[in-house]
């Protein structure tokens, strides 16, 4: 079944059917649902999520467009709150250089919640936008290699692919892998080892074609598994089942965590 590693049900965008949606997961084919957060207000509405629903688990960060009303009490509600049942990682976290130039505030986030993952022995959900090199040398300086964990809609080269890979990171493959204009992705899922590949919608975002502009959720999955199994060559079972193999080592997810 499908594991869908990165979704955020807490959108308002399914304040509507939210619950609808959710409970048809498991008849539908899919497994398992790590909801992420983007600022505290979604970390405390994915902590209840993951406690309506057992197959969704939770991650607990903020992200770099959020990090300039982060207080000394977020921190510490954030080093408290990860170790909550049915948290598996922090993030997502990192550099997004499109919208905002505040880079030193955002790296000092970065690494603090790094600090965080470290303490609670949890790995890291990482958002990097036009900001590669950054993001791979704080990492690095933060010896990330060494907590692990997933480099999200990933986006950038090859190259820089294998750089993260040699930490040991995943790469996140989503609905832009269907995208005509998404030549460098190919290549990328192309090259990579699937011992390194999970799968994940970035919903209500990034919906595949052929419902790209659509709001996203994880029944458009089989989506970017075809495509996948189109660029390297095996079935869509075998995609499946890889990536959600894969995905429960990421999170360390065992079937009788439920």
């Amino acid at each position: 079944m499908i594991f869908d590693t990165h979704a955020h049900y807490d959108d308002e965008a399914f304040d509507d059917d939210r619950e609808q949606i959710l409970e048809r997961m498991r008849n539908r084919g899919v497994e398992y649902i790590v909801n992420v957060a983007a600022s505290i207000a979604s970390c405390k509405s994915t902590i209840g999520l993951t406690r309506r629903f057992p197959y969704v688990y939770g991650a607990l960060g903020v992200h770099p467009d959020d990090i300039s009303e982060l207080t000394g009490e977020d921190y510490k509600w954030l080093e408290k709150n990860v170790y909550k049942p049915k948290i598996v990682a922090v993030g997502e976290i990192g550099l997004d250089y499109h919208w905002n130039d505040n880079k030193e505030q955002q790296i000092q986030a970065f690494e603090r919640q790094m600090d965080i993952a470290r303490e609670a022995g949890l790995p890291i959900i990482i958002h990097s936008r036009d900001a590669a090199q950054d993001t791979y040398e704080v990492m690095k300086a933060a010896k990330a290699d060494e907590i692990g964990g997933v480099v999200h809609c990933f986006s950038y080269t090859k190259e820089m692919a294998q750089k993260f890979m040699d930490m040991g990171f995943y790469l996140g493959i989503g609905g832009v892998i269907t995208f005509s204009n998404a030549r460098k992705l190919r290549e990328v899922v192309e090259y990579m080892p699937m011992d390194y590949m999970v799968i994940e919608t970035d919903c209500p975002y990034l919906a595949p074609v052929p419902n790209r502009g659509k709001r996203n959720d994880s029944f458009n999955l089989p989506y970017v598994v075809s495509k996948i199994a189109e660029i390297k060559g095996i079935s869509s079972d075998e995609v499946i089942d890889i990536t959600s193999e894969n995905a429960k080592k990421l999170y360390g997810i065992v079937q009788n965590r439920i």
